[in-house]
C-alpha cells in the first residue's frame, strides 16, 4: 500500500473559496493535480493507493480528506474538474463538524477535522515510513522502502520549521527525487514509477 499526504497549507476549507483559487494564488487546482498523478494510469486506476489531502486554510479546523483508490467506484473522470468536485463534495459534508470527528461522504472517500500533525502521528502509529522530499535526503533510487511507505508532500507554501522536529521524532526520513524542486504532482509520479520499479 502507498500513501501520500499533501499538506496544502493555502487551500481554503470553504468549497466555494476553493473552486475560485484554482489558477490563484492559493493553487487550488494542486489538489487535483496530485490526486489525478496519485491514483490514474493509463485506462484505469491504482488499487494500492490511499491519498491524504490536509486543508489549511480555515475559520474552524483543518480538513483531512481521505481517497482510497480501491474502494473507489464512480470517480466521474479523472480531469481537473471532476476531481475538485469530489474535494468540494467533502468539504460542504465536513460543515459544522466539531474537532477530529469524521464523516463517510461516498464510497472510499471520507472527511475529518484532523490536523496534519495529528494524521502523521496516526499513521506513524500505525506502522507506516513516514518519507518527506528534500533536496539533501537519501536519493530515492538508493532506498530501501518500507512495507508501509508514506510520503510527506506540500504545496507551493514549504513545510513550516516548527513541523521539523516532531516529523524526526515519529522517524520521518529525508528522501530526494534529485536536484530540480518539482511540484507535488511531479513528486506523485516518480515515487510511484520507483515503487513500481522496485516492485512494491
Amino acid at each position: 500500500m502507498r500513501t501520500f499526504v499533501l499538506r496544502a497549507r493555502a487551500a481554503s476549507t470553504n468549497s466555494q473559496t476553493l473552486l475560485a483559487n484554482v489558477g490563484g494564488d492559493a493553487h487550488s487546482e494542486i489538489l487535483a493535480h496530485t490526486l489525478m498523478n496519485a491514483i490514474f494510469v493509463a485506462q484505469s486506476h491504482r488499487e494500492d493507493v490511499v491519498v491524504h489531502l490536509v486543508l489549511e486554510s480555515t475559520q474552524d479546523y483543518s480538513r483531512t480528506i481521505t481517497f482510497a483508490a480501491a474502494e473507489m467506484r464512480d470517480i466521474g473522470g479523472f480531469h481537473e474538474q471532476a476531481l475538485l468536485a469530489k474535494v468540494v463534495r467533502a468539504l460542504d459534508a465536513s460543515a459544522g463538524m466539531g474537532k477530529e470527528q469524521m464523516k463517510a461522504v461516498e464510497s472510499g472517500i471520507s472527511v475529518r477535522t484532523l490536523s496534519f500533525e495529528k494524521l502523521v502521528k496516526e499513521l506513524a502509529e500505525d506502522g507506516h515510513q513516514l518519507y518527506m522530499m528534500d533536496p539533501k535526503g537519501e536519493s530515492i533510487r538508493e532506498l530501501a522502502f518500507a512495507d508501509k511507505p508514506c510520503f510527506l508532500l506540500t504545496d507551493h507554501i514549504p513545510m513550516p520549521k516548527k513541523s521539523f522536529n516532531s516529523l524526526k521524532r515519529l522517524g520521518t526520513e529525508k528522501i530526494s527525487l534529485g536536484p530540480t524542486m518539482l511540484f507535488a504532482s511531479q513528486c506523485v509520479v516518480l515515487i510511484n514509477n520507483e515503487l513500481d520499479l522496485a516492485g512494491q
